[in-house]
């Protein structure tokens, strides 16, 4: 296959990245205190997300936005906002005192919610886009076909599936939720604070 080499390369670099702690990580860790199937949903909701920087980035888009500082804030004040907002709503969340206000909680995450908050806080990450403008122009040639790029893509979106699911099949599992559960009301907190102080650290970055 000509380009086997390029989609290893494409396939390792961006493994590291979606590996790497950030809003995503939090915000998997976050949901699946609510239900496995809340953190599953939200993994389609970043797979989902990737497949929308990618598409902007065959299109050229991408280097649209990192180039011009209009663009550029206002994706970044926009992920910034939703990231706060996330963890104001986490720093709000109430302690469980019944069985029934558990099986309450965890119904509050529905599939539809779970996979818009996977989705908006990947697309609305300005790190990844900057991420995948260097994927597009730097690692991937610009000879290669664009239905081969799009395979690229459609591969990117399946692994940051894959890995997210494990994370939230993994991190949901009894004996994990078990031995922490007597601490979720104040996870969640940790989780807010993350998210808040994430967002923060998102609205003072740069394009640079």
């Amino acid at each position: 296959m000509p380009y086997l080499s390029e989609f290893l390369t494409v396939a390792v670099v961006h493994l590291f990245a979606v590996a790497s702690p950030g809003p995503d990580f939090v915000m998997i860790s976050r949901n699946i205190l609510h239900s496995r199937k809340a953190g599953l949903f939200s993994a389609i909701g970043l797979a989902l997300g990737i497949l929308v920087h990618v598409t902007y980035s065959l299109v050229g888009i991408g280097l649209v936005i990192s180039q011009s500082i209009l663009l550029f804030s206002i994706l970044k004040f926009l992920g910034a906002g939703y990231l706060i907002y996330l963890g104001y709503k986490s720093l709000r969340s109430r302690p469980k005192f019944s069985v029934r206000n558990e099986q309450e909680q965890q119904n509050v995450l529905g599939a539809i919610a779970a996979i818009r908050i996977g989705f908006l806080t990947n697309v609305l990450n300005p790190k990844v886009t900057l991420f995948f403008l260097a994927l597009f122009t730097q690692v991937i040639s610009p000879d290669t076909p664009k239905v081969v790029q799009a395979l690229y893509g459609l591969e990117m979106s399946t692994m940051t599936f894959v890995w997210f699911a494990l994370v939230a099949t993994l991190l949901s599992h009894r004996k994990v939720k078990e031995r922490f559960s007597f601490m979720q009301h104040h996870l969640q907190r940790a989780f807010g604070a993350v998210l808040i102080a994430l967002g923060i650290k998102v609205a003072l970055s740069s394009s640079k």
